[in-house]
């Protein structure tokens, strides 16, 4: 059975036990970090982060309320990661976990520049590539994730996916959106939402280019005569420069 999370953002009250769990069970070194105007900390995921909470602040007729939101690697159905990743270091579990092998790794960055969610975290020192692997080896053991585990609140729910869509639909606790359930061909880090999934800094319409399912099976054949790793740079390439140009337009216009 393909197992989720099912995760509740308004029970969540950032106490970022799951953050030091993740560290702890993934033996990952703490990073040094500065004051830069918010509770956020650290400010995003990185090599050493898998796990992070952001917050943001939504303007209610109650007054101001917090969104708390954890970050992670979502687990696609279609996951761009998987698709284009040359040496097969990116694969999928039975339980629908999406496996990052850092020894096969080569540090190329097609997952980072094509992810859609922009969580596969490039090193240069090491020139890998790391994300959260949904601590697949104790689903493994019949545990469940360490961040599941830890969180005083329940705000991190774990099991089959299935299951879990039935009880967020069917609880009538004002749950409007749940974010995951097709997305990107369906999700296994879903979110029970009271408001748009852009309140909470998701994306509303995350998408896979379906080339990429072609490539997936047009590569294995083009790689053992070079052309396919060369084609597939020329679309990196181009995503690259795209998510270049738009961080620029984002610098500009803060500037104005």
């Amino acid at each position: 059975m393909e197992k989720a999370f099912l995760i509740y953002p308004d029970r969540c009250i950032a106490c970022r036990a799951c953050q030091v769990a993740c560290k702890q069970w993934n033996q990952l070194p703490a990073e040094s970090t500065i004051n830069w105007g918010s509770y956020e900390n650290p400010p995003g995921l990185s090599f050493h982060t898998y796990t992070q909470i952001h917050f943001h602040e939504l303007k209610t007729e109650q007054g101001i309320e917090w969104l708390f939101l954890k970050r992670q690697c979502y687990h696609c159905t279609d996951a761009a990661c998987m698709l284009v990743c040359p040496t097969v270091a990116i694969e999928k579990t039975p339980e629908g976990v999406v496996v990052l092998n850092q020894e096969k790794c080569i540090g190329c960055k097609y997952c980072v520049y094509l992810c859609p969610f922009e969580v596969p975290q490039f090193d240069q020192a090491s020139r890998k590539v790391s994300k959260c692997n949904f601590c697949y080896e104790r689903i493994a053991m019949g545990l469940i994730p360490v961040c599941a585990q830890v969180c005083p609140v329940a705000a991190i729910r774990f099991g089959d996916r299935n299951e879990l869509l039935q009880q967020a639909k069917s609880s009538g606790s004002g749950y409007k959106y749940i974010y995951g359930e097709r997305e990107v061909g369906g999700l296994h880090v879903m979110f029970a939402l009271k408001f748009p999934p852009q309140k909470y800094g998701l994306a509303a319409h995350p998408k896979v280019s379906n080339a990429l399912f072609w490539w997936r099976r047009l590569c294995p054949p083009l790689f053992g005569a070079g052309i396919g790793l060369a084609l597939l740079g020329v679309i990196a390439h181009f995503f690259r420069r795209k998510i270049s140009c738009r961080e620029e337009s984002k610098e500009e216009a803060s500037s104005l």
